[in-house]
């Protein structure tokens, strides 16, 4: 297949760019990235212009305003690349016939239920940023039938910014931090994600699918794990989300049940702790350049 990857830069994109191209995969894809200069989505013209232009099997959607907070104060630009992005790729795909994998978030959920989340439940966005996000699956659903939407949570990986990578930089200079121990949720390896995203994107089994690793955990739970992980001597206080007191509101459970990925693929994620395990140590082992550790 020949896939293109909008927004290549980012965390996501970059993975996909590294991991999808695998030896395992070569036979299969062929990787293009996009960054906003070379495609800006937000643009409905010279998106249909693109298209018209250069022929893709797939597309995967990885640009997003990940900025939870700045979203807050920035909803206009926030809008233009979580919803009218999707809106203007959903509306070329269905002109020029490629299927659309959509990333998502489990944002979009008011984080009322601790049992978790499945496809088919009703979001409720409660921030401004999840309201761009939501509006976003909506347009996807409206204006294209091939497509994938996949909401995923507290993603992590080798590329970007990530909490794992906040953590482990705040232990270079500090020796006790204060993490949130109200809101629960499923910490996501970004590599898991490509590996799956590589599953469904030959098929034809559109619709919404949920993915994360397995169990979960509050943001200190998952803190206290990357300190034992990399033996860091760190003293985590647990706090509440009132006394962060972060610009925008978050869910309080946010856990994505991934139902349809194992009714579909009969796939069972790996729990959050050995994929976080595999994460750190391998990249400490492997002792790369850009390595964070």
């Amino acid at each position: 297949m020949k896939i293109l990857i909008a927004g290549s830069t980012g965390q996501l994109g970059t993975n996909l760019i590294r991991c999808l191209g695998r030896l395992e995969h070569k036979e299969k894809h062929e990787i293009i990235g996009a960054t906003r200069k070379e495609l800006d989505i937000t643009d409905n013209k010279e998106v249909l212009e693109y298209f018209k232009n250069n022929s893709f099997d797939a597309v995967i959607n990885a640009a997003a305003y990940t900025d939870v907070d700045k979203c807050e104060t920035d909803f206009d630009n926030a809008f233009l690349v979580n919803a009218i992005g999707p809106r203007n790729l959903a509306i070329a795909a269905y002109k020029y016939g490629f299927k659309l994998i959509h990333i998502s978030t489990d944002y979009v959920f008011d984080g009322k239920n601790p049992d978790g989340y499945y496809e088919f439940d009703r979001p409720n966005p409660i921030s401004k940023y999840a309201i761009t996000k939501f509006a976003g699956e909506e347009y996807v659903k409206n204006h294209c039938t091939q497509y994938f939407i996949i909401r995923t949570s507290w993603l992590y990986g080798k590329y970007g910014k990530n909490f794992v990578k906040t953590m482990l930089t705040l232990s270079e200079s500090r020796e006790e931090i204060k993490v949130v121990n109200d809101q629960k949720g499923s910490p996501t390896f970004s590599e898991d994600l490509v590996d799956f995203i590589s599953k469904i994107i030959t098929t034809e089994k559109y619709g919404i699918y949920h993915f994360s690793n397995s169990g979960s955990c509050t943001w200190y739970e998952f803190a206290k794990e990357i300190f034992k992980i990399t033996n860091k001597d760190m003293t985590v206080h647990p706090i509440s989300t009132e006394e962060f007191n972060a610009p925008a509101p978050r869910p309080q459970y946010s856990i994505l049940n991934n139902y349809m990925a194992k009714l579909e693929f009969d796939h069972e994620s790996r729990s959050w702790q050995e994929a976080l395990q595999e994460y750190l140590i391998r990249d400490r082992s492997q002792g790369t350049g850009d390595s964070f550790i």
